[in-house]
């Protein structure tokens, strides 16, 4: 398994990985599916950002994304980011999760974000557990903000702490 940066080439494996999991399942709150120009634009965005939007490959097939992006609109708000960790089923339970995060984490410390936020449904306790494996903890829970397949869910924000130094911050960033 290889991670790498995603490129535009990839889009139209990723729309393949990522749609059934809008439409099919409540990991997602979000019911509008990708598009193959969409996440082209997406990948260029954050590579012009300076932030990451990887992919684990194994032969030719991809298995997983990871990327993040500002938390909130705003500079003060510049050194903390959400991120996205999707992984196809066969990926599930091999690594392939910690492999993407881990690299995320390197790639998003170096660039000097100091927190990272995961917002996971709360039908989602496989992907709680995930994160709180990798060192993040439950910061809060917001009732009822997702609405999906006719039901509201909770939204569980988790945080981890990369712990940029304020000598490598810019107010310019």
């Amino acid at each position: 398994m290889r991670i790498r940066p995603a490129t535009t080439g990839d889009c139209a494996a990723l729309v393949a990985l990522w749609n059934p999991q809008i439409r099919n399942t409540s990991v997602t709150f979000t019911t509008e599916e990708k598009s193959v120009a969409g996440l082209a634009a997406d990948i260029a965005e954050r590579a012009a950002a300076g932030q990451a939007f990887l992919v684990a490959e194994e032969n030719g097939v991809l298995l997983g994304l990871a990327t993040y992006f500002q938390f909130r609109r705003g500079p003060g708000y510049r050194h903390t980011m959400e991120h996205t960790v999707i992984l196809s089923p066969g990926a599930r339970g091999r690594g392939v999760g910690r492999a993407l995060m881990t690299a995320l984490e390197n790639h998003a410390a170096r660039a000097g974000v100091h927190s990272l936020i995961a917002g996971v449904s709360s039908e989602n306790p496989g992907g709680v557990a995930f994160h709180e494996r990798l060192g993040y903890r439950r910061v809060a829970v917001l009732p009822e903000v997702g609405f999906k397949f006719g039901r509201w869910m909770d939204l569980i924000v988790l945080q981890k702490l990369l712990r940029a130094r304020p000598d490598n911050l810019s107010q310019s960033r």
